[in-house]
């Protein structure tokens, strides 16, 4: 009989950036964490348009379903296509069958109406009854009034913030100005700069492949009193292979670590969304235990059941057809790279 777990969570990822793959890059490669933002993902999310962003969220949705992760948390910056948005990437993901939590986010990089729009979206979402939090791009690309109205309009409906935080040097002034405002059931993705000894409240999202990939070095997680979760940062949505990535790391700073804290961090998602816990995984693989699944790759779902329903069976999804929903994205994706 198949190992089962409960349906994993991936506590910080972008929908929106799975037609990025092969995207050009203008000029030489970019070599800091600002080049990056400014030569790569700003240029991307500004190109988006909302039929874009379904195929991708699709395309993101079914592999995150490939790799047993049933609930995604997303943090959502489309500055040329923020009206709807958010149900958008509700409904791609209804479809396939994975549950969302949604969030724009609010950025002043576009001015005060891209920051207007960025609230209206998440207010006009979660005022409809989506599932969501309240999404802010970074402390560095906004005002303190922005902060502010973002914190209250959370605070009005009951939820998070879900924040980028100290990813990169350019937001190491994130906790001073941010402080006063978190709470605990915020996302504090990344915290790659943050001091260990600070004041914020909430849960750090610990991203391991974003954090090398971008060169903005190693978070080390474990540091931290808050609790720790697991995200990937739009680099899929497999989170055994954030596992054993985040265990691998820790290993490298204390070689007394052990697989459990890790997957500490993996499970904390079944606490920030507890639906998830009732979701049913069978594995192709058993057991399903912290020291096997840190040394044993290709491990994948054999059968996914969503509230009673199963929604991944034979390699692949029973809701929609898997070859057209990689056509239309990479259809989708070519439109987006002519853009670019």
């Amino acid at each position: 009989m198949a190992a089962t777990t409960p349906g994993l969570v991936c506590a910080h990822h972008h929908l929106y950036s799975a037609l990025a793959r092969g995207m050009p890059v203008r000029g030489p490669s970019p070599t800091t964490f600002r080049g990056i933002l400014e030569q790569i993902w700003w240029r991307l999310d500004q190109e988006l348009d909302l039929q874009m962003l379904e195929w991708s969220a699709k395309l993101a949705a079914l592999e995150a379903l490939a790799s047993g992760t049933t609930t995604i948390i997303d943090h959502n910056e489309t500055p040329g296509a923020i009206e709807g948005s958010l149900t958008v990437l509700e409904a791609a993901c209804s479809e396939v069958g994975v549950r969302l939590v949604a969030s724009y986010g609010v950025s002043d990089r576009h001015g005060a109406e891209g920051s207007r729009l960025g609230l209206e979206e998440n207010r006009r979402f979660l005022a409809e009854g989506g599932r969501g939090m309240v999404g802010v791009h970074a402390t560095f690309t906004c005002s303190d009034e922005t902060l502010e109205a973002a914190a209250g309009l959370a605070e009005d409906h009951g939820v998070g913030v879900h924040v980028h935080l100290c990813e990169g040097p350019e937001d190491i002034e994130a906790p001073a100005r941010l402080g006063h405002l978190t709470r605990p059931n915020w996302l504090l993705a990344h915290c790659v700069h943050l001091a260990s000894a600070h004041h914020l409240q909430g849960t750090i999202v610990h991203n391991p492949a974003s954090n090398l990939n971008n060169g903005v070095g190693y978070a080390d997680p474990a540091r931290f009193e808050n609790p720790v979760a697991l995200g990937t940062d739009g680099i899929g949505a497999d989170m055994l292979d954030a596992f054993r990535l985040a265990y691998y790391l820790h290993r490298s700073t204390d070689p007394s670590a052990t697989a459990s804290t890790s997957w500490s961090w993996l499970a904390r998602g079944w606490d920030l969304v507890p639906e998830a816990r009732l979701d049913r995984v069978s594995w192709n693989y058993d057991p399903m235990e912290p020291d096997h699944l840190a040394f044993t790759t290709a491990v994948r779902p054999v059968e996914i059941e969503i509230e009673g329903e199963v929604v991944w069976r034979d390699h692949g999804p029973t809701r929609v057809d898997q070859a057209e929903v990689r056509a239309k994205a990479s259809e989708q994706a070519k439109r987006l790279h002519d853009r670019l």
